[in-house]
């Protein structure tokens, strides 16, 4: 699974999800053969309407430890923080909408598939550009 972290002002890009209404940020599951930093990308596009270019990864999560057991054997998630290069944001056929939130007024959370921890790790990023990436 990808994520791309979009952050604009401080404020994040969150999608909301068709499936269960919440919001998270987008992306998705890996295709095999493609490489993460092309999936991010164009996940982003598909799910939001931004084109973007993946700066950094900030990090890779186990996604069988986040307390949602998975239906297959194993899953992690990795998180990119993204530059903007262009477009409009939209919703999308999996999306029903795609906008920036203040960090601190967020929505309610898809958490499956975007979660405090993962946040609170792009805000030690912003807040510290050396940071390295996080793993479990």
């Amino acid at each position: 699974d990808v994520r791309g972290a979009v952050v604009r002002e401080n404020s994040i890009l969150l999608v909301q999800e068709r499936a269960d209404g919440r919001w998270c940020m987008p992306g998705g599951w890996a295709d095999v053969g493609e490489l993460p930093s092309v999936m991010v990308a164009r996940e982003v596009l598909e799910e939001s309407g931004l084109v973007v270019r993946p700066r950094k990864v900030i990090g890779v999560f186990d996604a069988n430890r986040n307390g949602i057991p998975q239906t297959f054997y194993h899953a992690y998630k990795v998180v990119f923080l993204c530059d903007v290069l262009g477009g409009e944001t939209h919703g999308s056929d999996e999306t029903l909408d795609a906008r920036f939130f203040p960090f601190t007024s967020l929505p309610p959370l898809s958490s499956a598939r975007t979660n405090e921890r993962h946040l609170a790790e792009i805000r030690a990023h912003l807040a510290d550009p050396d940071r390295p990436a996080a793993f479990d």
